[in-house]
């Protein structure tokens, strides 16, 4: 566009189907057939303007399959987004505008049949249909884009960090804390390039974090293998800021003794009532404990979720 002169774009601009077709891609996206719909022209006149109109940099188009979708440039420089807000102001009071408009309406309407119709022919088949194409659970890899971007995140028992992993994007800083050197090692090979990463070697009943340094921690699994779990709390709600939030994912109550021999799991799960105790004794309030649905493929124990809140005033805590 750095060599086109005013005169050209004007060019570009003044005759009447070019501007009727811009200021349809001005705010959508469609096909050639979609256009031809609209203006109610051949394939062969549609396609002779957009190319007048792509060559000057008016529109850019996409293959989708075997059809190109166009749209208007979504960068233009000052003086051609000047000229074309004059332009677009006269083409959209013309009454051919507000036909072509109604037919475009028409056009989109078609689209949210043809999606309706497959949902309606395929609602039984949609969850493995997004498994097949999305993976398991890929909701979940999304949700952390919930979290403020200017949070600190503390991932307390991190592990091989893989949790880390995924709060990391999203939130300004997270501090990864495990008691194991060579779970820590491990994390630092999946976490090259993560600058807003820490990794810190500490037990989660003497966290290596000053008071108020979090605004969320997440114990994810972890509860289970700590002889002090009251501890471990009451630790994460030292290192919470004054409204900051607690997450603890674990197992519920169950009978697989065999996971103290081949695990070294010290808890065989927690119930609410207990888990309400501890919250209580480590001085966090707002709490919810729920049962997580069942993975069908999983072999292990159900999970819940606890959250808390750390009260609005910061107390008793111990320098880290």
């Amino acid at each position: 566009m750095a060599d086109v002169t005013i005169l050209d774009r004007l060019s570009a601009l003044a005759d009447s189907t070019r501007s009727r077709l811009l200021l349809l891609l001005d705010r959508h996206e469609l096909t050639v057939s979609e256009l031809c719909q609209v203006l109610q022209l051949p394939q062969s006149t549609v396609s002779r303007h957009l190319k007048i109109l792509s060559d000057d940099g008016w529109v850019v188009a996409r293959a989708d399959g075997t059809n190109r979708r166009y749209t208007a440039a979504p960068s233009l420089d000052a003086g051609a987004k000047r000229l074309w807000q004059l332009v677009r102001a006269q083409v959209a009071e013309d009454v051919t505008a507000e036909q072509d408009g109604e037919r475009l309406r028409s056009v989109l309407a078609e689209r949210r049949t043809r999606s309706e119709e497959f949902f309606s022919t395929s609602a039984g088949q949609w969850d493995a249909l997004r498994t097949e194409l999305f993976g398991q659970r890929a909701e979940l890899v999304a949700l952390p884009g919930l979290l403020d971007e200017d949070w600190v995140v503390g991932d307390l028992g991190c592990g091989t960090g893989q949790l880390t992993a995924s709060l990391a994007p999203c939130v300004g800083r997270v501090i990864a804390v495990d008691q194991s050197r060579a779970m820590l090692a491990a994390a630092r090979a999946r976490l090259p390039g993560l600058a807003n990463v820490e990794l810190r070697q500490g037990d989660l009943e003497r966290l290596p974090i000053g008071d108020a340094e979090l605004d969320a921690a997440v114990l994810f699994l972890v509860l289970h293998y700590l002889a002090e779990p009251v501890q471990a709390l009451a630790e994460a709600r030292r290192v919470l800021k004054p409204g900051g939030r607690l997450l603890a994912v674990d197992m519920t109550p169950h009978a697989r003794h065999d996971y103290r021999q081949t695990m070294g799991h010290l808890w065989q799960g927690f119930t609410s009532e207990q888990l309400e105790g501890w919250l209580a004794e480590a001085d966090l309030g707002a709490s919810r404990y729920r049962v997580l649905p069942a993975d069908p493929r999983a072999k292990g124990p159900a999970l819940f979720s606890l959250t808390a809140r750390c009260p609005g005033t910061h107390g008793r805590g111990r320098p880290a």
